[in-house]
C-alpha cells in the first residue's frame, strides 16, 4: 500500500468525483420512474426539499468524518470510537453488495447504446425485446462483465488518473446532454402544444401526497446522493484541508438534483407524449421499455440519435457511479489489509462478478428463485436501500450527535471559513434518525405488503 494516502488534486477534482458518485442511474433509471409513480410534481418538491436539509446534513457529516480521520468506512468509524467500528463494516457492505447488481444494470445500458448506435431503434421497441435479452443468459453476462471491466480498469489507476481524470471528462460532457436532450423534449412538446406530462411532472398536485411519497423520496436521496454506503466518507479522506467542505457539499447537490431533474424532465413528458399517462406505470422498465417506444415514434433517424445520445448519457451516468462503488470497496480492503491497489481492485472484480452472477441470471435461468417474492435484483436493490442504508445512516447520526459531537464535525467543516449552514446542520443531524426509524419501518412493511399508500394522504 502507498505510504502517501492518495488525493484529489483540487476542489474541482473532487466535487466532480463525489457528483459523479452522485449522479447515476439513481438519477437517470431510478428517480423519473419513481417520480411517476408518486405524483410527479409533489415527489419532485419533496425530493428537493429532503436534498437541500437532510441530504446536506448526511452527506457534510460523511465527508467531514473522512477528511478529519484520512480513512475510509471501516477504518474512520473504528478512529472514532472502537466500539463503532462495526458500522464501518454495515457500511461497507452497502457499496459491496450494489456494485454487483449495479452493474448488471450497466451491462443492459451498454447494450441498448449498441443497438440504438447501428440503428436499432425499431428492434429495441419490439415487444418483448427486453425480457428476451436480460433472460438470455450470455447476452446478460457479457454485458455484465464489460460494465464492470470497464469500472476496474479505471479504478486500478488510481484517485488522481483513474477517479478524478475519468470525473473531469465524463461529468461535463454529462451535464451537456443532459440539457440539450431536456431541451429538445420541451420545445418538441411545446410545439405539439402536449403540456400533459411537462404539468404533471413539474406541478404540485397535493392530493397526491402520502407518507409513501416520503419514504421513496428519501429511499431515493440515500441512493442518488451515495450516502450511508461509505463512498463519501471516502471521497474526504481523499479531501484536502484547505478546501472548502461546505460549498462542495452544495455543488455536489446541485449537481445531483439537476441531473436528476433533468433526467424526468428528458422521460416523464417524453412517455405521456407518446405512451399517454398510463405508460408512466411502467416502473423499473420505464427506461428500457417504454423509451425505445417513444424514441422510434420520432423516426428511424431521429430516433436512433436521441436514443444514442440518451443512452450515452445513462452509460456516463452508470459508469462515474460504479467507479466510486468499486473505488470505496478498494479502499476500505487497502486500508484494513494493507494491500496495493491492484491486488484490492483483482479481489473486488473477482468477488464483485460472483456476487452479481445470481441477478444477471435472475431473469433467465434463475428465474424461478424470487426471495420475498421479488427477483433477486429487486431482492438486493430492497436490502441495500431500504434496510442497510437507513440503519448506516441512523447510526452515522447517532455517533456524530453524542459519540463525535456536532461541534466536532463543525469544526472540520469550519477549517476553511464559517460553517454557514452549521444552525441547519445541528438540528437536522438530531432530527433525522427519528425520521429515518420512521420510514425504514414504513419501508419494511410496504415490502411485505402491508401497503400505506392512502395514510396521511391530504
Amino acid at each position: 500500500m502507498e505510504k502517501n494516502r492518495s488525493s484529489f488534486t483540487s476542489k474541482i477534482g473532487f466535487v466532480l468525483a463525489a457528483a459523479g458518485s452522485a449522479v447515476g442511474l439513481g438519477n437517470l433509471w431510478r428517480f423519473p420512474y419513481l417520480a411517476a409513480q408518486h405524483g410527479g410534481g409533489i415527489f419532485l418538491l419533496v425530493y428537493l426539499i429532503l436534498s437541500v436539509t437532510f441530504g446536506f446534513s448526511l452527506m457534510v457529516a460523511e465527508i467531514a468524518i473522512g477528511r478529519k480521520t484520512g480513512l475510509s468506512a471501516i477504518g474512520a468509524f473504528n478512529k472514532i470510537n472502537k466500539k463503532c467500528s462495526f458500522i464501518g463494516y454495515l457500511a461497507a457492505l452497502v457499496p459491496a453488495l450494489i456494485l454487483p447488481y449495479y452493474s448488471v444494470i450497466g451491462g443492459w445500458v451498454i447494450k441498448y447504446l449498441t443497438v440504438f448506435c447501428t440503428g436499432g431503434a425499431s428492434t429495441a421497441a419490439a415487444d418483448g425485446y427486453f425480457d428476451g435479452f436480460i433472460g438470455n443468459t450470455w447476452q446478460s453476462l457479457l454485458f455484465f462483465a464489460i460494465f464492470i471491466g470497464v469500472t476496474a480498469v479505471v479504478v486500478l489507476l488510481g484517485v488522481e488518473k483513474g477517479v478524478e481524470k475519468v470525473s473531469k471528462i465524463m461529468m461535463p460532457i454529462l451535464v451537456v446532454i443532459s440539457v440539450g436532450v431536456a431541451a429538445f423534449v420541451c420545445i418538441s412538446n411545446g410545439i405539439r402544444g402536449e403540456w400533459e406530462g411537462l404539468l404533471y411532472y413539474l406541478k404540485p398536485d397535493f392530493s397526491n401526497f402520502s407518507i409513501m411519497t416520503v419514504v421513496a423520496a428519501m429511499g431515493q436521496l440515500f441512493y442518488s446522493m451515495s450516502l450511508a454506503m461509505g463512498i463519501m466518507i471516502t471521497y474526504g479522506s481523499y479531501m484536502k484541508k484547505d478546501v472548502n467542505l461546505e460549498s462542495s457539499a452544495h455543488q455536489i447537490e446541485f449537481f445531483d438534483m439537476g441531473i436528476a431533474f433533468l433526467a424526468g424532465l428528458m422521460i416523464v413528458p417524453s412517455v405521456v407524449s407518446y405512451s399517454g399517462i398510463e405508460g408512466l406505470n411502467k416502473g423499473p422498465g420505464l427506461m428500457f421499455v417504454t423509451l425505445p417506444k417513444v424514441f422510434n415514434e420520432m423516426g428511424p433517424v431521429l430516433g436512433n440519435v436521441i436514443g444514442a445520445l440518451f443512452f450515452v448519457l445513462v452509460l456516463f451516468a452508470a459508469l462515474t457511479s460504479s467507479i466510486s462503488l468499486m473505488e470505496t470497496v478498494v479502499s476500505i480492503i487497502q486500508d484494513k489489509f494493507h494491500l496495493e491497489r491492484k491486488v484490492s481492485c483483482s479481489i473486488v472484480l473477482g468477488a464483485s462478478f460472483l456476487i452479481g452472477l445470481p441477478s444477471a441470471l435472475g431473469f433467465g435461468v434463475w428465474s424461478g428463485f424470487t426471495p420475498m417474492g421479488m427477483d433477486i435484483l429487486s431482492f438486493f436493490d430492497f436490502i441495500t436501500n431500504s434496510i442497510l442504508m437507513p440503519i448506516v445512516a441512523i447510526m452515522t447520526c447517532i455517533v456524530v450527535c453524542y459519540v463525535m459531537k456536532p461541534q466536532a464535525i463543525i469544526d472540520e467543516t469550519s477549517l476553511t471559513g464559517k460553517f454557514k449552514l452549521a444552525k441547519l446542520f445541528k438540528a437536522m443531524i438530531y432530527v433525522a434518525p427519528v425520521l429515518l426509524i420512521i420510514i425504514l419501518i414504513f419501508a419494511i412493511f410496504e415490502a411485505f405488503g402491508i401497503t400505506f399508500g392512502g395514510f396521511l394522504k391530504f
